[in-house]
C-alpha cells in the first residue's frame, strides 16, 4: 500500500531529475532546487528550476540546458510520472498520471481511513513537550489558553508520527505569587471556595494583592510627602496608587463580602509582608504546616484547571510540582554544582552565574543562535535571603526531564527568551552542550484583545471559561439559523463542538511569531478560515454520503476531468507530505493552513458539481469516493489540531 501518494510522485521526479542530470552534465556537481508546486497545474504537478542553476556552468541558455535534461529523462519505471515538459524560460514541469495516482490515492484513504496521512517514523524518539505551567494563582484566562491549544497539538502531531511523547504540567508552586495567595487564604481561615474553585482563589488573590499593594503604596506617599521629595517620583507613586485604587473599586464588586473580611484581616496585621516571606522560606524548607496550607491551595486551582480542560480534551501524562525539586534536593544539588565553576560570582549577598562568559568560553553562542556581539546578562541562583528563583529550579528541572527524553520542548511565551537562552547556558555547564541542543523554547506571541490589558495580581482577565462559554452560546445561535430542524440535545452537543474548536483553531491557525488578534467575527466565520469553516466542509461530505445508494459499479476515476476535481485529488493526496513537515518544524499551523485550503476547495465543488445527479453510476461513484476522501482527510487534520469534526452541523 502506498501510504503517500504525492511523496512517492515527488521521490519519483526528483529521482530521474538528479539521474538524467548526472548523464548529461557529469562534471557539473549540483544541488538541484528543490521541486515546486507551480502557480498553475496547466504548467503540471511539480516544477523544477534547475535549467537557471545550469545556465552558468554550461554557458547555455536555461531553456536550453532544461531541454538536453528532459530529453535524457527516463520515467518507464515512475509509478506515477506520465510525462515531462519545458516550460517558460527555463522550467522543467512533472505532470502525474492522474488517472493513477486518484486511483491509489482515493482507494488508500478509504482503506486506511483514521490512519490516512499519518506516516509513523522509522526513529522514534522520546519527547517530553511542557505546556502550559501557568501559576496555579487564579484561572486560566486566553492568553494562557494559546500555550495549551499550541502544546496539545504538538504533542498530538509527534505521538501521531510514532514518537513516546509525554505532556508534563509544571506546578509553578514555590515563589511570591503562591505565597500570596496562601496567605490571602489563611486570612480568610481557609473557606470552602464558592463555585469554581480557580476562579474563586483567582479573586482572593486578586483581592489580597490589591490590598497590600494600595497599603504600601499610600505608605510611600505619606513617608515621601513629609521628606522633600522629587515631585515626578510622588506623582508616579500616586499614579500607581490610582490605579490599584481602580481595580480595587471592581474587585470589591464581584465579592463585597469576600473583599472586606480580607481588607480587616490585612489591615489588622501589622506585618503582612514579613507573613509572605515567612510563608515563602517555610515552604522551601519543607515545613510541615506550611506545606499543607500552600499545597491545599495549590490543588483548588488544579481542580479548577482540570475541568476547564476536559472541556477542551487536554490532558497530561505528567504534574510536575517545582516545590519537589528544591525538597528533593535536585535544586540545591544543581546550584552546588554551578557555584564550583569558574562563572559563578557573588553580588551583594546574592549568588550570581555570568552567563555571558559560560556562553564565550563553550562557544554557546553560535551554538544557540546568538546574535554576535550581544551581552548575555547574568542571571541570579539564589537571592541574598536564601531563596531559589524560578529559573533557578528550572535548571533542575530540565536536567530531569533529559533523564527522560531525548528532545524537550518548552512550550513558553516568547516575553522568556532570555530566561530560556540563561537556562540552555547554565545547562550546558552541566551537561554536554550537544546535547542541550535538544531543549527547544516554542516561543509563541501574546493573544491581543483589543483595548483590553489583562493582569492576574489586579483581578482584570478574560478568563478561558468565559471566552469557551460565549463560543458555545454564538454557536448554538448559528446552529440553530442553519438546522432548526434538528432536536434541542442535537444542537447543544454541535454548539459544543463548534464553539470549541473554534477557539482552538483561532488561537492555533496564526504563527506563533505573531500575535494572535482574538475577534468573534474572526473565531466564528462560517465562511472562511476558521474551524467552523472546516467542519462545515466535513459535514457537507458527509450529507453526501449518507444520502447516496450503495452500488457495486466501479467508479471511472478517468471521468474526473474538471480542474477543481484535479485539485482536489492532489489536495488529498498531499496530505501525508504536509503532517511529516508539520511534524520536522514543529508546526501545527501547517495542518490548519491545509486543511482551510482544502475546505475552501471542496466547497467550490460542492457549489459547482453535482455527485448524486452526475451523468452516470460510475461517475457518481467515482465524485462519492473523492467526497469521502475529503471527509477522512479534513476529519484527520483537525484531530491532530485536537478539534472535533462532526457529520453534522
Amino acid at each position: 500500500m502506498i501510504r503517500n501518494p504525492f511523496g512517492q510522485f515527488r521521490d519519483e521526479c526528483n529521482k530521474v531529475l538528479s539521474s538524467s542530470l548526472s548523464f548529461t552534465f557529469p562534471h557539473i556537481h549540483l544541488d538541484a532546487p528543490a521541486l515546486e508546486v507551480p502557480p498553475n497545474l496547466s504548467f503540471g504537478d511539480l516544477a523544477s528550476s534547475i535549467g537557471f542553476e545550469l545556465a552558468k556552468p554550461t554557458k547555455l541558455t536555461p531553456r536550453e540546458a532544461a531541454s538536453r535534461l528532459v530529453d535524457e529523462a527516463k520515467i518507464e519505471s515512475s509509478t506515477f510520472l506520465k510525462h515531462i515538459t519545458i516550460g517558460g524560460a527555463g522550467y522543467i514541469n512533472f505532470h502525474a498520471d492522474k488517472t493513477k495516482l486518484t486511483t491509489i490515492t482515493l482507494e488508500n484513504t478509504e482503506k486506511l481511513d483514521s490512519l490516512y496521512g499519518i506516516i509513523p517514523t522509522d526513529q522514534p524518539i522520546r519527547v517530553i513537550v511542557e505546556h502550559t505551567s501557568v501559576n496555579p494563582g487564579g484561572p486560566i484566562h486566553v492568553g494562557s489558553g494559546r500555550n495549551s491549544i499550541i502544546g496539545d497539538s504538538l504533542a498530538r502531531i509527534l505521538k501521531a508520527r510514532g514518537h513516546e511523547v509525554s505532556r508534563h504540567f509544571y506546578v509553578d508552586d514555590v515563589g511570591r505569587q503562591i505565597a500570596v495567595m496562601s496567605y490571602g487564604y489563611k486570612q480568610l481561615n481557609r473557606p470552602t471556595p464558592t463555585g469554581k474553585p480557580d476562579h474563586w482563589i483567582g479573586l482572593v488573590y486578586a483581592d489580597t494583592s490589591s490590598i497590600l499593594e494600595t497599603k504600601k503604596l499610600r505608605n510611600e506617599i505619606q513617608k515621601l510627602e513629609s521628606e522633600d521629595t522629587d515631585k515626578t517620583e510622588l506623582d508616579n507613586i500616586r499614579e500607581r496608587l490610582e490605579d490599584w485604587e481602580s481595580a480595587a473599586t471592581d474587585l470589591k464588586t464581584r465579592n463585597p463580602e469576600l473583599y472586606q473580611v480580607l481588607l480587616e484581616s490585612i489591615e489588622n496585621d501589622i506585618e503582612p509582608e514579613e507573613r509572605i516571606a515567612e510563608i515563602m522560606r517555610k515552604y522551601e524548607a519543607n515545613d510541615a504546616e506550611t506545606r499543607e496550607l500552600v499545597r491545599s491551595v495549590v490543588d483548588l486551582c488544579l481542580e479548577g484547571f482540570r475541568e476547564t480542560y476536559d472541556q477542551l480534551s487536554i490532558q497530561w501524562d505528567s504534574w510536575d510540582w517545582e516545590s519537589d525539586l528544591v525538597w528533593n534536593k535536585m535544586v540545591s544539588d544543581a546550584v552546588d554544582r554551578l557555584r564550583k565553576t569558574k562563572h559563578s560570582t557573588f553580588s551583594k549577598g546574592a549568588l550570581a552565574l555570568n552567563v555571558d562568559q559560560a556562553a564565550q568560553d563553550l562557544d554557546l553562542k553560535n551554538l544557540f543562535g546568538v546574535v554576535k556581539g550581544h551581552e548575555i546578562p547574568n542571571m541570579i541562583l539564589i537571592r541574598s535571603d536564601g531563596t531559589t528563583l524560578y529559573t533557578t529550579r528550572d535548571i533542575a528541572y530540565t536536567l530531569w526531564k533529559f533523564e527522560h527524553a531525548d528532545k524537550i520542548i518548552n512550550v513558553i511565551g516568547s516575553e522568556q527568551a532570555l530566561s530560556q537562552l540563561q537556562l540552555k547556558i547554565a545547562v550546558s555547564l552541566l551537561m554536554n552542550p550537544e546535547n542541550v541542543k535538544n531543549l527547544i523554547h516554542y516561543s509563541y506571541e501574546i493573544v491581543d484583545l483589543t483595548g483590553y490589558k489583562m493582569s492576574r495580581r489586579r483581578g482584570r482577565y478574560i478568563t478561558l471559561d468565559e471566552v469557551l462559554s460565549e463560543a458555545i452560546n454564538r454557536a448554538h445561535d448559528e446552529v440553530e439559523k442553519r438546522s432548526p430542524h434538528l432536536s434541542t440535545e442535537k444542537k447543544t452537543e454541535i454548539a459544543r463542538i463548534v464553539g470549541i474548536g473554534a477557539v482552538k483553531y483561532s488561537l492555533i491557525s496564526v504563527v506563533p511569531q505573531k500575535k494572535v488578534t482574538f475577534t468573534w467575527d474572526r473565531v466564528l466565520n462560517f465562511e472562511v478560515n476558521s474551524a467552523p469553516f472546516i467542519q462545515y466542509a466535513h459535514a457537507r461530505a458527509c450529507s453526501i454520503l449518507e444520502k447516496a445508494e450503495k452500488t457495486d459499479i466501479k467508479p471511472d476515476y478517468s471521468q474526473l476531468k474538471n480542474p477543481i476535481e484535479w485539485q482536489i485529488i492532489l489536495k488529498v493526496s498531499r496530505f501525508p507530505t504536509v503532517f511529516i513537515n508539520a511534524t520536522k518544524n514543529l508546526s501545527p499551523v501547517l495542518i490548519s493552513e491545509y486543511a482551510n485550503e482544502l475546505a475552501s476547495k471542496f466547497n467550490s465543488f460542492y457549489a459547482s458539481i453535482p455527485v448524486l445527479k452526475a451523468d452516470t453510476n460510475n461517475v457518481i461513484d467515482a465524485r462519492l469516493m473523492l467526497v469521502n476522501g475529503v471527509r477522512i482527510t479534513l476529519r484527520n487534520a483537525l484531530m491532530l489540531l485536537g478539534i472535533e469534526a462532526p457529520k453534522t452541523m
